[in-house]
């Protein structure tokens, strides 16, 4: 495991975020396996049965849980890759006070499109296509009032965002 890994599962652990995941993973699951391990240091949960969220699969902290058998999970290399990302996503927002801004990005990008991922700024960053969605285009309605602000590449959209809002990079380069 790359130390960058270690550090991830380490920041998560600190911030909640994996023992929140194992917990879900031991409530929402049947039978109430352990995870099993998987690569770069995350936990593989399978037959998560709880209705919330409605995802394939989805990660808190460092545990990623799936409906499906583990196996699922680890014959999708690109899948797992989204997941991992969230997982490091999970590091830098301070775990589980992630949920609230991911859950704020997906109501915005709902309204938007009509689709929770599309607009949702952690879904984009962690690939779209890897986690199996869809990208959809703004309702008629809001077409013309976004065309400007998504003409540019969204990548410059999300640094504007980093630097407006945490003020990164430091000195504002």
């Amino acid at each position: 495991m790359r130390a960058v890994h270690r550090l991830r599962r380490v920041v998560n652990g600190v911030n909640l975020s994996t023992p929140l995941g194992l917990l879900l993973a031991r409530v929402g699951t049947r039978p109430r396996a352990t995870p099993a391990r998987g690569p770069e240091g995350l936990l593989l949960a399978g037959g998560y049965r709880l209705p919330l969220p409605v995802a394939a699969a989805f990660t808190m902290g460092n545990v990623i849980m799936t409906r499906e058998d583990v196996t699922e999970l680890t014959g999708d290399p690109a899948l797992l890759a989204h997941e991992a990302r969230h997982a490091t996503q999970y590091a830098w927002c301070l775990g589980p006070l992630m949920l609230a801004p991911y859950l704020a990005c997906a109501g915005v990008s709902l309204v938007l499109c009509g689709d929770p991922a599309s607009y949702n700024p952690f879904e984009r960053l962690a690939g779209l296509a890897d986690g199996g969605y869809v990208r959809r285009p703004p309702r008629p309605v809001f077409r013309k009032a976004l065309r400007p602000v998504f003409r540019k590449a969204p990548r410059a959209v999300f640094r504007w965002v980093l630097r407006a809002v945490f003020r990164w990079p430091p000195g504002g380069r």
